[in-house]
């Protein structure tokens, strides 16, 4: 008998001893292996350094969780300080709220200071970032799987094979009597894996400047992202009736569509 519906987990961690272990970190840290394992072998292809992506991957990811963690709290600060909320919960990542735009804005920071001082750096930043572009959203597509476990990250009701199964104490006050929702966390994995692979198997061919599989990713994955914004029902801040995610996703298209233009206008203009 095929599932007429995707279940959720029934726990999210487990104890080992003294030990517990949070699937949501879980998932993090697998993806920062895979970044790092896929962002390394780009890299020595493009004639990088051994090692030098996982020696600045060790500032990049506190960095990035940092950032995410910091953008979560401030766009949705009703979680954590409002009334009958406890603010220490601001700092229990292991209960998931990692925004996207700020662990890669504090990450990418972090990245570029790092291999600035890297004794090793042979090649332009603009390469580095190109290398590791693809292998980000794999770990984006893995963390996204974090979620599942902690049934957050879901969208409108769904009544179809794909609906995600919300067990009634993570359900949405008005939501209550619904059982399955759009299953937005496989969305965005789905995506994310999309756009690695077009970027690995692709870009070689459009004969593009360096940074510009990167500022494809952020276009990319920002198109997306604020497409699947709209499928979201929790709480978020808005702006003119809009999720502050879709305008944030519309502004990082539009910058990194003019950078793109920018940086490869200017190589063409060289080559002639």
């Amino acid at each position: 008998m095929i599932r007429a519906s995707i279940p959720s987990p029934n726990q999210s961690l487990i104890e080992i001893g003294p030990l517990t272990i949070h699937f949501y970190a879980l998932c993090i840290i697998l993806g920062v292996i895979a970044a790092s394992y896929i962002g390394n072998k780009r890299f020595v292809a493009y004639g990088g350094a051994h090692g030098v992506v996982s020696d600045v991957a060790i500032v990049a990811v506190p960095s990035g969780i940092i950032g995410g963690r910091v953008y979560h709290v401030l766009t949705s600060p009703d979680l954590y300080f409002g009334t009958g909320r406890d603010w220490k919960e601001a700092f229990y990542i292991w209960q998931g709220g990692l925004g996207i735009w700020g662990a890669i804005s504090l990450g990418f920071l972090g990245a570029f200071l790092a291999y600035r001082r890297h004794p090793k750096k042979s090649l332009s930043f603009k390469f580095f970032a190109d290398a590791l572009a693809p292998g980000l959203l794999v770990a984006q597509a893995i963390g996204r799987w974090g979620n599942w476990f902690n049934k957050e990250l879901f969208g409108r009701p769904l009544d179809a094979p794909w609906a995600l199964e919300i067990p009634l104490r993570y359900r949405p006050v008005g939501y209550t009597n619904v059982e399955t929702f759009h299953p937005v966390f496989l969305y965005e994995s789905l995506w994310c894996l999309a756009i690695a692979i077009l970027l690995v198997t692709q870009a070689r061919r459009w004969n593009l400047a360096a940074g510009s599989i990167f500022a494809l990713y952020v276009a990319l994955y920002s198109c997306g992202r604020g497409v699947i914004e709209t499928i979201r029902i929790d709480d978020a801040n808005l702006i003119l009736g809009i999720r502050l995610n879709v305008w944030t996703s519309v502004v990082l298209v539009i910058f990194s569509l003019l950078y793109l233009r920018r940086i490869n206008t200017h190589r063409s203009s060289a080559i002639e």
